[in-house]
């Protein structure tokens, strides 16, 4: 649909919703939309998610937010949607939909992916979305870290710094599916970020950050399992006792069983789709690294 088809305006339980540019809303209402759907972000986690996308809201005559959404742009033609977030009286009158034609209209882009709540799939693949598998959100206070062996003589594990994201990219890259380059040096500047390195070879990295309650670890990107808890441990290790969150692609393997072992149980799921195939993450094929670990449910 495009944008000069979308109707400008949406009556909604006795007010008329009109769109705004989520980029004008103040962050106190931002958050307290996301808080009555339970949804842990606080103002800088929005202000983030603000600096790097784009979006609207659905707005009445009084000001009231009913309903947001997002895209955020990953390289060329490439974009993840996220923060669909619909008031629960709002939710079985067609804003979410509204909105979304909206800011699909408004991106351009039809390579697109994003992770689907359980109530939310029936509206995306109403949309032309097809599933892709499904996300695991671990979290909780960590119990422990989990003991690693000592290192092969040739692997380094070590920080990373400005200095090593053009190779962050060059792997992050295929895994994604998509090079985020831009995105990437902004997690660098709120992230603690480590690498293992074979030379002068990136194998595998992980980054942490503040979000919600406590820690987030992701994205962790890595080609073999054992690489990609070597690059985890660290950040784990150093939240032992504090909450951490690690939302991964696996249920199942050694990457999965480290997570858990270190307290960190599934809280909730949701279903990564796309609108078409080459939008899909990396499948690790002829020995390329995947996604462990996202960003964020909206960024991948």
């Amino acid at each position: 649909m495009m944008d000069s088809e979308l109707p400008g305006t949406l009556s909604v339980d006795n007010f008329e919703m009109r769109f705004a540019d989520i980029a004008s809303i103040e962050l106190s209402q931002l958050q307290a939309l996301s808080i009555s759907v339970e949804w842990p972000h606080r103002a800088a986690d929005w202000q983030y998610l603000l600096d790097i996308g784009k979006g609207y809201v659905a707005r009445d005559e009084i000001g009231r937010i009913g309903a947001s959404a997002m895209w955020f742009p990953h390289g060329e033609g490439f974009a993840t949607f996220g923060m669909l977030i619909t008031l629960p009286r709002l939710q079985a009158n067609g804003t979410a939909k509204w909105l979304m034609n909206r800011i699909m209209a408004d991106c351009g882009h039809d390579c697109i992916r994003l992770n689907s709540t359980r109530e939310a799939r029936r509206l995306y693949a109403s949309l032309g979305f097809l599933p892709k598998g499904k996300v695991y959100q671990c979290q909780g206070t960590v119990m422990a870290a989990v003991e690693l062996p000592p290192l092969a003589r040739d692997l380094v594990l070590r920080r990373l710094d400005r200095a090593d994201l053009d190779a962050v990219v060059a792997l992050d890259a295929p895994a994604f599916g998509a090079a985020r380059r831009l995105h990437l040096a902004r997690l660098f500047d709120s992230s603690i970020c480590y690498g293992l390195y074979q030379g002068q070879q990136l194998r595998a990295f992980s980054m942490l950050r503040r979000f919600g309650r406590g820690h987030v670890v992701g994205p962790v990107v890595a080609a073999r399992d054992e690489d990609a808890i070597r690059v985890t441990q660290p950040h784990v290790a150093a939240h032992v006792g504090r909450f951490l969150r690690i939302d991964t692609h696996f249920e199942t393997g050694a990457f999965a069983a480290f997570v858990q072992q270190c307290g960190l149980g599934v809280y909730n799921t949701v279903r990564t789709m796309v609108t078409r195939e080459d939008a899909s993450y990396g499948t690790g094929q002829d020995g390329e690294a995947v996604v462990y670990a996202l960003a964020s449910q909206s960024l991948g």
